[in-house]
């Protein structure tokens, strides 16, 4: 290119970018307002959307179920109802530890759900040993289940401090009182049932 100095030439190969000031031609930032009843109701027909009214493209929403799903399995277990055994029975008398954290999760318009939480439960009941009626309270312990995986549900049992009972009636009552985790197993999967309509 000849008569075209170094400047001129570098000038015309470069791009270029537009950064708008706030000089006035700029569009103006939204202003939030508060949804109207109607805006609620003509939000409300329109089914081909989850989630909220607001979130007509169906974009990442997420919703916390906490609290609902504490009360919901501290309800459910402690419904279970007392277990016979040979030589005994025990039921679970409350749910001492209910913690984790439960959500739903509203994205491109599909709805996911998920919660991890850890359980202690205590239970109370009563043995024959020995021709003798003893009452023996227990803790059962699920250190972690999440969703899909109430098939590998782990409890540990151990008992309150129980000095009368030999070594082999504590093994017997904890065995027994493992035969809760299939119903503890039922009422999780209960309560995942019931936290996909959410």
């Amino acid at each position: 290119m000849e008569g075209v100095s170094a400047a001129e030439e570098k000038e015309s190969v470069s791009y270029r970018y537009w950064v708008r000031e706030a000089t006035g031609d700029a569009a103006p930032a939204p202003v939030p307002r508060k949804l109207s009843p109607q805006d609620v109701v003509s939000g409300s027909q329109s089914p081909a959307t989850l989630g909220s009214v607001w979130n007509k493209a169906g974009t990442w929403e997420e919703k916390n179920l906490n609290k609902w799903a504490s009360d919901r399995i501290k309800e459910l277990l402690t419904s279970i109802g007392a277990l016979e055994f040979n030589g005994g029975r025990a039921e679970v008398s409350e749910v001492s530890n209910c913690s984790g954290d439960a959500f739903l999760v509203t994205v491109r318009n599909k709805k996911r759900f998920g919660y991890t939480y850890e359980l202690k439960l205590r239970t109370k009941g009563e043995w024959t040993i020995r021709e003798e009626k003893k009452k023996v309270n227990g803790h059962l312990e699920i250190p972690e289940f999440s969703f899909g995986e109430l098939d590998d549900l782990q409890m540990d049992v151990r008992l309150s401090e129980e000095k009368d009972l030999l070594q082999q009636d504590k093994q017997q009552i904890c065995k027994d009182l493992k035969q809760f985790l299939q119903p503890v197993r039922e009422k999780l999967r209960q309560f995942e049932e019931e936290l996909k309509y959410r």
